[in-house]
């Protein structure tokens, strides 16, 4: 920690949320004429890696002086009216639930960004394109600083427009459909969700979030949790994905560019769960605890569904598209993320976090992985990939092919890697949940979510065995290995994935305080 002082704190995350605004602005503008380099596209993608790591530099200068021996209190704050008729105010914070979440988005934002320079997906100007990426950074930056109801649902729907025409615009074949899909459902989960907003602050008095965790559901009645859980929880397991509202994510990820599938594994899905422990566990507790088992039930459905799908897509002959693959993975993953919110306790909601991170590194690295695959084959067609296209990686394209491995048994929960301890934590909350929660209800859970792990670890692995391993056919076309560019975007991935399985302090001792803090309101 570095001592940093407050007033600078709050610029920081003030630019942090309003920066990538304002250099979507200024991307839609003509490039001065010494900034042009080769072409004004280059000028523009390069604005966008400028801006990009602008804010991330910012994010790491917050997580430097943020105060660790307080992380449960709400620092970098700024708190001023906006709407005074409606009570809504501009308040912004961090602690050591939001700041992890806070850096994750920033580091992925700006390796899409740097990739894209040297990879841009193909369809129009790239003034747009950069423009859309830096109105997402902002969105979501904004759901995970504001501390105002009103102000997280605007940032919670701002992202939808940019994710929209990125994957409509630049995505690859049945792209029109996924897009209007994906948007489809999160409207409409969004409509359910501002309702039960709009109930919590009206009846509690006040849409400040922070005020709300304190008061921990007192002033509102149990009738009026229930139904606000019901309203709000429908639009964040939309978002998240929750079995069976997940349908929207595989369309949009196959179709997604590859900086489109990172941002959306990596980051949008974090929304939803975030909205889960902000809001409702400390807002709305005797309501959460009605629904928690039901929760709960469709995390561990979700588990065993997502692991399914995916065994079936890496079969022989099932003509598996391998992001699609991916995108069925996250809904078992985020499956566990779910099963330690609904625990109630500590363990799983420190868990659930912890998770949250490592699938954002996990996923974020693999969906690169196979834009890369697919750029270099030509397909991500798992049987086209098994005949000889892209197969035996080890032989032709051996740090790819190791790449790819790595990131496969990070995303099984190999022990020492990020993967491995969200999903302990949330199985181990599930073991002794939170009192009034059924324990044998959620040591059915454990046992199926524990289930589910064997079952993600035999799909990963037939991944590795049909792309990576065999003898490489004669006749099979060459593969470029990991480029220079490719491995600057994706060695912090890699990193991270390594510091946070090896030395899991690093992350939960940000988050447990405040969630114990969290969790501590709802003693009556």
């Amino acid at each position: 920690m570095i001592d940093i002082n407050e007033s600078v704190m709050q610029f920081l995350l003030a630019l942090a949320v309003v920066g990538p605004l304002l250099g979507a602005v200024t991307a839609l503008l003509p490039a001065p004429p010494g900034l042009k380099g080769k072409s004004p596209d280059q000028a523009v993608l390069r604005h966008g890696v400028t801006v990009t790591g602008a804010i991330l530099l910012a994010t790491i200068v917050l997580a430097l002086g943020f105060d660790h021996d307080q992380p449960s209190k709400m620092q970098a704050s700024t708190d001023i009216s906006w709407i005074p008729a409606l009570g809504v105010r501009i308040h912004l914070g961090i602690d050591g639930i939001s700041l992890p979440l806070l850096v994750l988005t920033a580091l992925l934002t700006f390796l899409c960004a740097l990739y894209s320079y040297f990879k841009m997906p193909s369809g129009p100007s790239p003034k747009a394109f950069v423009a859309l990426l830096l109105v997402l950074e902002s969105g979501t930056l904004a759901t995970f600083a504001v501390l105002d109801l009103i102000l997280f649902f605007l940032a919670f729907e701002t992202v939808l427009v940019p994710m929209y025409f990125l994957i409509a615009r630049w995505g690859g074949e049945g792209r029109a459909g996924a897009a209007w899909k994906f948007i489809l459902y999160t409207l409409l989960g969004s409509v359910v969700m501002l309702l039960g907003l709009l109930l919590i602050g009206i009846k509690a008095g006040t849409f400040d979030m922070v005020a709300l965790a304190t008061d921990n559901g007192r002033s509102l009645t149990t009738s009026v949790q229930v139904i606000a859980v019901l309203s709000i929880g429908i639009g964040l397991a939309v978002k998240t994905p929750m079995w069976p509202l997940h349908s929207w994510l595989p369309d949009a990820h196959t179709s997604a560019p590859t900086v489109g599938s990172v941002l959306l594994a990596g980051v949008l899905l974090k929304m939803g769960t975030y909205g889960f422990v902000r809001i409702l566990l400390p807002a709305a507790p005797d309501g959460f605890a009605i629904f928690a088992p039901y929760l709960a039930a469709f995390a561990v459905v979700g588990i065993i569904y997502g692991s399914l799908a995916c065994l079936a897509l890496a079969g022989r002959g099932a003509k598996g598209d391998l992001k699609r693959l991916i995108a069925y993975s996250s809904v078992g993953h985020m499956g566990f993320v779910l099963l330690g919110i609904a625990t109630m306790t500590p363990t799983g909601v420190n868990g659930a976090l912890f998770a949250n991170i490592a699938h954002g590194l996990i996923t974020g690295l693999l969906f690169f992985l196979v834009g890369a695959l697919k750029d270099r084959t030509g397909t991500t067609d798992l049987d086209a990939l098994a005949q000889g296209t892209g197969a035996a990686l080890y032989g032709k394209a051996p740090r790819l092919g190791g790449l790819l491995a790595f990131a496969a048994v990070a995303s099984l929960g190999l022990p020492g890697l990020a993967g491995f301890w969200g999903e302990m934590l949330a199985l181990f909350g599930a073991f002794d949940p939170a009192p009034g929660l059924s324990r044998p209800a959620f040591l059915t859970f454990m046992v199926i979510g524990a289930f589910g792990t064997l079952l993600t670890a035999a799909y990963l692995l037939v991944v590795v065995r049909r792309v990576c391993m065999g003898a490489p056919r004669g006749d099979a076309p060459e593969l470029a290995d990991v480029q220079s560019y490719e491995f600057a975007a994706w060695t912090p991935l890699v990193a991270l994935t390594l510091v946070a399985g090896l030395w899991p302090k690093t992350l939960l001792g940000l988050t447990d305080p405040a969630v114990q803090q969290l969790l501590a309101g709802g003693t009556r």
